[in-house]
């Protein structure tokens, strides 16, 4: 079984660096709700709707992965408890996706663009708060569950992840 059931679930959390105050509100309240479930938030580990989500998890306890762009630990949010630091930029975008179960987007600029393609691409549950619509002419629209309500995202998110508990990661 992949992986075993013992592990918690891991939820990534993705967005825009300069961020509205709602959203700010929101991806805290993501932050929390992964946390109070035992589940592991992975992100970029910087500013904005990562900071936030970090905050929220790290208030109620929990664990936060913060895959950071530079080659510094310290360059992390304060809220990260462990920094892996990449020193690759935005290429430390696919590290954020790849090392979840289920992603959850909040608003976004291009870099949040860049980790919809990947987690689209490897077929990993996806969940929209306030993020892009993704389509191109002649094919269906990317496969994101849209939702206003933080909690309701989490709850999607982890009901997504836990079934995917059992198959092998794609490629």
């Amino acid at each position: 079984m992949y992986p075993p059931p013992d592990r918690p679930v891991r939820i990534a959390v993705i967005g825009e660096r300069q961020t509205s105050s709602p959203l700010e509100e929101a991806a805290e309240t993501i932050g929390r709700e992964i946390a109070r479930r035992g589940g592991v938030l992975i992100c970029g580990g910087m500013g904005g709707v990562r900071e936030a989500a970090c905050r929220g998890a790290a208030t109620a306890g929990g664990v936060v992965v913060g895959v950071i762009p530079t080659d510094t630990a310290e360059d992390a949010n304060r809220y990260v408890t462990i920094p892996l630091p990449t020193g690759l930029g935005e290429g430390r975008n696919i590290l954020v996706v790849r090392g979840a179960e289920a992603v959850i987007a909040v608003g976004g600029g291009y870099g949040t663009l860049s980790e919809l393609g990947h987690a689209l691409k490897i077929g990993l549950p996806v969940i929209g708060v306030e993020t892009w619509e993704v389509s191109r002419a002649g094919l269906p629209p990317a496969p994101i569950r849209r939702t206003r309500d933080p909690r309701q995202a989490v709850e999607w998110a982890w009901e997504a992840a836990v079934r995917r508990r059992g198959r092998p990661a794609s490629g």
